[in-house]
């Protein structure tokens, strides 16, 4: 008997809500028993990140109140720049129990072409598109998900504009970060 996963990577520097409502909305609305979130280990265009213990910590601690999600170190394993064709695969093979299926934003969707054959991935994990605010464009969903981004987030961090943080990142995320120091928390 197959079991329905849902795969949700992404470099989660740091995990914000829209990640956690995403999530929250896979596991609500698409044909699944569960959902594995898949930290990126090292970003294949070079990005710097934080450390991939403190992106796996903030992981578990946003998608703890979720049921059925649980935060996969896979691509420590695999080790080298994260590639999702390679990361379904490791997982297809340690569990060719699973159907997989890939959950990606609607932006993501339209930079296709720049992926490791993303025909393979659609192949191996058939898209759960996520519509995004801010992102328009033909054939996109509607949005769903705000237009919350990492970006933005550590740009504030980086301010110590923590009251504007509220309302972006679950608060055990926020005391993670102010705890380590991260982003130049100030």
């Amino acid at each position: 008997m197959s079991v329905k996963v849902a795969i949700f990577g992404g470099s989660f520097n740091p995990p914000h809500i829209a990640h956690v409502l995403a999530v929250a909305y896979v596991l609500s609305t698409a044909d699944v028993d569960r959902l594995v979130v898949v930290p990126t280990f090292k970003h294949p265009f070079g990005k710097p990140l934080a450390p991939f213990d403190d992106r796996v910590r903030m992981c578990e601690l946003a998608m703890a109140p979720l049921p059925s999600v649980e935060v996969s170190r896979i691509e420590e394993r695999l080790d080298g720049a994260s590639l999702t064709l390679r990361t379904l695969e490791a997982i297809k093979q340690e569990r060719p129990d699973w159907e997989l299926q890939l959950v990606m934003g609607a932006d993501l969707l339209a930079e296709a072409d720049k992926w490791f054959r993303f025909d393979e991935v659609r192949k191996l994990a058939p898209p759960i598109v996520l519509g995004r605010a801010g992102f328009d464009q033909p054939g996109a969903p509607p949005p769903i998900l705000p237009a919350v981004s990492s970006t933005r987030v550590r740009e504030l961090i980086a301010r110590g504009r923590w009251a504007d943080l509220e309302a972006l990142l679950p608060r055990h995320v926020m005391e993670h970060i102010r705890a380590r120091g991260l982003y130049d928390a100030a």
